[in-house]
C-alpha cells in the first residue's frame, strides 16, 4: 500500500467540497487502507480524502492510544451536537500549527464502514472533535477558519515560507 501525499495549506484543492461515494468498492476500500497507512505514517488520528487529493466523502480516524481502532467514515454526516469544547487542534496539512478551537463537546454521526454498512455512533471527547474537523475537510473547510483574520495571516504566511 503506498502512502499518499498530503496537500498542505493554503493548497487551493483542499478547499473542494468532496462529492458523495456512490458504492463502495474495492477501490474505496484500497483508497481507505492507504489513507489509514499515510494517516499513521504522518502521524495523526484523523484523515479525510481531500487532504490527499481525492475529493470523496471518506474520512479515516484512529484516537486510540495503541492505534488499534481504525475507524472508516464514508459519506459522514454529522446529526446532532450538544455542548461546547474548547480544544487545541493541529492538522497534517498544517504541519507545525495548534491553534484553540471551538467545537461540539459531543455528537452524534451516522456514517457508512469499509464494507459499505450504515452505522450511527454518538461521540465526545477527542473522537467527536476528530469527526467534526475531518468532516469540515470534506466541506472545504480548514480548522484556520475558526481563527482571526490576524492568526490565519500569519499562519498562511507560514506555511508559504515554509513551501519554499
Amino acid at each position: 500500500m503506498p502512502l499518499l501525499d498530503i496537500l498542505v495549506y493554503p493548497d487551493d484543492r483542499l478547499r473542494q467540497v468532496a462529492a458523495p461515494v456512490s458504492s463502495v468498492d474495492n477501490a474505496t476500500r484500497n483508497l481507505v487502507d492507504d489513507m489509514f497507512e499515510t494517516m499513521y505514517d504522518a502521524p495523526g488520528v484523523g484523515l479525510a480524502a481531500t487532504q490527499v487529493d481525492v475529493h470523496q466523502r471518506i474520512v479515516v480516524i484512529d484516537v486510540s492510544e495503541d492505534k488499534d481502532q481504525p475507524l472508516t467514515l464514508i459519506n459522514p454526516e454529522i446529526v446532532s451536537t450538544h455542548g461546547k469544547l474548547a480544544g487545541e487542534e493541529g492538522c497534517l496539512s498544517i504541519p507545525g500549527i495548534y491553534e484553540t478551537v471551538d467545537r461540539a463537546e459531543s455528537i452524534v454521526f451516522k456514517a457508512l464502514d469499509k464494507d459499505g454498512v450504515a452505522y450511527e455512533r454518538e461521540a465526545d471527547g477527542l473522537l467527536a472533535v476528530c469527526v467534526q474537523h475531518e468532516v469540515d475537510h470534506l466541506d472545504g473547510k480548514l480548522f484556520v477558519d475558526y481563527l482571526s483574520a490576524l492568526k490565519k495571516r500569519r499562519i498562511r504566511k507560514k506555511m508559504l515560507k515554509h513551501e519554499k
